[in-house]
């Protein structure tokens, strides 16, 4: 019996440049199907490229139908402002997906270096070129932000294949989590 291709959405959410990155996995193989970036830096007004961010993505998951979209974390940085508008773009890409039931997984950028590279302080061609192993193709250098999104389907894939592994698929997070799963474990419990 042939198993079905899953296909994971994977988003580097900005508000001049979004990266996506669409693969499908069956069972251990991963493909790409399509990667590539949205350039939104030419757009009039913030409120114009979040339009233009929910349409292409909207775009993307009535093409592709993913099985799930994983996207990456803001992370605060200096400029509170630069990081709000971030945090909209993201939530635009977030709604889209929710408007085509799609379930949604967010990773920092930290996790997302560690599960592809093994190194959380990766740069963005270390990441670049263990995509291209995983992958066994050449990525195309010019589309820096989809080959982060590649990476964030990719971590997906990884975290969730983890999870398979191990069982460990409780909705649960946290040291009571830990304590209530493992009372064998925990003196005093």
């Amino acid at each position: 019996m042939i198993k079905e291709e899953k296909i994971i959405l994977g988003i580097d959410p900005g508000t001049r440049i979004m990266g996506y990155g669409v693969i499908g996995v069956q069972g251990s193989a991963l493909r790409i199907i399509q990667y590539g970036v949205l350039r939104l830096e030419k757009l009039p007004s913030h409120e114009m490229k979040l339009k233009k961010i929910y349409e292409r993505i909207s775009g993307i998951i009535e093409e592709f139908l993913p099985d799930e979209m994983a996207i990456e974390a803001p992370f605060y940085g200096k400029n509170v402002q630069s990081m709000l508008k971030l945090g909209r773009a993201q939530g635009v890409a977030m709604a889209a997906a929710l408007g085509g039931d799609v379930p949604i997984v967010e990773y920092l950028p930290k996790k997302v270096k560690q599960s592809v590279t093994g190194n959380g302080n990766a740069s963005k061609d270390q990441v670049a070129y263990m995509l291209e192993q995983i992958f066994n193709q050449k990525l195309e250098g010019q589309f820096e932000d989809a080959t982060d999104a590649l990476g964030v389907a990719v971590c997906h894939y990884n975290h969730s294949r983890t999870k398979a592994l191990t069982g460990n698929n409780s909705a649960k997070k946290g040291w009571a989590a830990f304590v209530s799963e493992n009372k064998d474990r925990v003196k005093g419990v």
